[in-house]
């Protein structure tokens, strides 16, 4: 009966945000201070799901200005986590295919949001240019998984280097979002899924690297961001064990 419940508000608020999202859009298409204002929205579904998350970030985050931001990517559930510490002007990148999803794929193009086509290698590379344009030109800060697919309880799969590319060729630093496990911690039939912590890290600076050092870069940014995801995963896992006490 939960499981049913859970489904008929998810499905009904997704599509009123949707499609209410699409009509204020139009007064102002592709405006990149959409993205936050809307991820926070769907950010208040996390309750629905039976989850408490805790969001951390920094007070000098405000001042980071332009950057990249890079999260892991865990599941669908990064809907309703990681989109609550979207900050403002800044946009994500997704796949094409995003597009042509009912209502929500509607609202996360006019919202401003760029599509790649993963299968058209050219026209990846191209979009790459295209993010470090938008950044230049257009005052926006970028959100990217590095991941590039779900790792669906696989643990941090290792990153794609597109976010560094952009960001060492923009001369913005990356700002790592790190997102504790979610993976089969939500059961849709059970009131309470517990604890989940989303943390923004500081700024890493990226004015040392070249694109001769794409790869040392990358596995920089990914090690940090393992060692935190690990410690939240310890975090939580404590705290929720004392609460069973």
């Amino acid at each position: 009966m939960l499981f049913i419940l859970r489904l008929i508000i998810v499905v009904v608020y997704s599509i009123l945000v949707s499609v209410f999202g699409c009509i204020y859009c139009l007064f102002s298409p592709r405006n990149p201070k959409h993205v936050s204002t809307f991820g926070k929205l769907f950010g208040h579904l996390a309750p629905v799901f039976g989850l408490r998350v805790e969001k951390r970030i920094p007070a000098e985050a405000v001042n980071n200005g332009n950057c990249i931001y890079i999260a892991n990517h865990q599941n669908n559930y990064d809907m309703v986590t990681a989109s609550s510490v979207v900050m403002p002007r800044t946009v994500t990148v997704g796949k094409k295919s995003l597009a042509w999803i009912p209502f929500f794929g509607q609202l996360y193009w006019l919202t401003g949001n760029l599509l790649i086509d993963r299968d058209n290698r050219a026209k990846a590379h191209g979009t790459i240019s295209q993010v470090v344009t938008q950044i230049k030109k257009k005052n926006l800060s970028i959100w990217m998984f590095p991941e590039g697919t779900r790792s669906r309880g696989r643990g941090l799969m290792p990153f794609k280097t597109g976010a560094f590319h952009a960001a060492i060729a923009a001369g913005v630093p990356i700002v790592p979002i790190c997102v504790s496990n979610t993976s089969n911690k939500v059961k849709l039939n059970r009131w309470s899924n517990g604890l989940v912590i989303v943390e923004m890290l500081p700024p890493i600076d990226t004015s040392g690297y070249t694109k001769d050092r794409l790869r040392e870069l990358s596995e920089h940014c990914r090690q940090i961001m393992a060692d935190k995801i690990a410690e939240l995963d310890a975090e939580v896992a404590q705290r929720e064990a004392a609460a069973k006490k």
